[in-house]
């Protein structure tokens, strides 16, 4: 489906749901709400993931009551978390992956519910957090987590979770929990009262009991609860993530984190740019030469 058509559809979508709010509140909530966490199609697999796939070790994990699955390739010693984002797959990072083993790590990545091989229709950004918690209970302490997109929430949410890391790589992040919900209201142009049915859903039934969840699930939130450097790419003109995203998350962790902004690599592309693979591999194999946090934002 190319752009355009898309577009079309998006606004047939809204039009639709805010037609149907006139009539019932709860019927356009309940429909909006199942949207808010369906992913609209799953990424393929490129020629090159497949061959990644052949040779990893692929397992299964309930999560929610859904079947993720887990890749992991090398040994199993010093492991390095791949965290894909929305409508994508762990093997999005094919091309970190031959870096990784060269310098002695072992990747490990996973498909997220209603994700890649993974079962599931609807899903959100815990479901995520939650396959990361597993894998970290399964192989401990990651020597570097590398994530993308809403991955990087995910992430941020898994470490203060308690998942350790001794570094963290974001990229192309989604980093605003409100900025999730506002993109999607604004993309369907639904009417208030429709995006308050929906908000109301998003905070009973995906984080019932939990308090000031906008502000609360963000990468901004209490910088303090992350000790691990960062480092950060974000492309420019990223139309799915403004590279405020990122400027953000760079002002609020100050000398820990560290920002490169690129051009014309739009959201998903930059993680197939050499530099941006390079620019990670160093990052996190810099770690070898002692101490994470002797690292120096800027070197």
């Amino acid at each position: 489906m190319d752009r355009m058509t898309m577009d079309q559809a998006t606004a047939l979508t809204g039009k639709a749901l805010n037609t149907l709010c006139v009539v019932s509140p709860w019927l356009a909530g309940e429909a909006a709400y199942r949207l808010f966490r369906l992913p609209l199609k799953r990424a393929t697999v490129r020629d090159e993931e497949r061959l990644l796939i052949d040779q990893a070790q692929v397992e299964k994990v309930r999560v929610g009551g859904e079947t993720a699955v887990t890749y992991r390739w090398g040994s199993g010693e010093r492991p390095v978390l791949l965290a894909h984002g929305w409508q994508s797959r762990g093997t999005c990072f094919a091309r970190f992956v031959p870096g990784l083993l060269d310098a002695g790590y072992s990747p490990v990545a996973y498909d997220a519910p209603a994700h890649g091989d993974a079962t599931g229709g609807t899903t959100h950004v815990l479901a995520f957090r939650d396959v990361i918690a597993h894998l970290a209970a399964e192989h401990g302490e990651f020597e570097a987590v590398i994530s993308h997109s809403v991955g990087v929430m995910a992430a941020v949410l898994a470490l203060r979770s308690g998942v350790s890391a001794r570094r963290l790589v974001a990229i192309s992040q989604v980093g605003e929990f409100t900025f999730l919900f506002d993109q999607f209201c604004g993309q369907l142009a639904l009417r208030p009262r429709l995006r308050q049915e929906l908000r109301q859903r998003i905070e009973s039934r995906i984080f019932p009991g939990e308090k000031d969840i906008w502000r609360r699930f963000s990468t901004t939130h209490e910088p303090a609860g992350i000790t691990a450097p960062i480092l950060i790419f974000h492309d420019e003109g990223d139309r799915m993530a403004g590279v405020d995203q990122a400027r953000r998350m760079a002002e609020v962790f100050g000398d820990q984190a560290r920002l490169v902004v690129t051009q014309g690599l739009g959201h998903r592309r930059i993680l197939d740019d050499p530099g941006v693979v390079e620019g990670t591999l160093d990052f996190v194999t810099a770690a070898q030469s002692g101490p994470a946090e002797t690292w120096v934002a800027g070197r």
